[in-house]
């Protein structure tokens, strides 16, 4: 029986996670989503991280993740969501871009809710997107 301290908490698995984004090994964080989908639900909080190689990380999970399982990708999107609500103009627009790799019709519904974004840099990620 396993004792609590053997458990690896939430937050522990989190950063693992984006620490083998960081590094490149995208393959193995496939793997953990096609296993454990309550993983999507941390998208937001992984994009958050600071790192690029991070945020590209992510961008290239869903891309794989849309070829392996795209109906599993909707739990993602409420995590996007409240990264569309941030403060950062940087977030809502790798919210955009993850979003429209999701690319159902809440995901575009979403998108479309930041057309008239006060960033530049945001508007035209929606535009990239919505055009794509």
């Amino acid at each position: 029986m396993k004792q609590p301290q053997d458990e690896v908490s939430d937050q522990e698995l989190k950063k693992v996670i984006a620490d083998f984004l960081d590094q490149g090994h995208v393959e193995n964080i496939v793997a953990m989503f096609r296993r454990e989908p309550k993983y999507y639900e941390w998208t937001g909080e992984l994009l958050s991280d600071e790192r690029f190689s991070v945020r590209l990380g992510i961008s290239v999970l869903f891309e794989e993740l849309q070829l392996i399982q795209p109906e599993k990708l909707i739990l993602a999107i409420p995590s996007l969501i409240n990264l569309l609500q941030s403060e950062q103009p940087l977030l809502r627009g790798e919210a955009v871009s993850i979003l429209g790799i999701i690319g159902t019709k809440e995901a575009m519904a979403q998108i479309h809710h930041l057309q008239s974004d006060p960033s530049p840099q945001v508007r035209e990620m929606v535009q990239l997107v919505l055009e794509g």
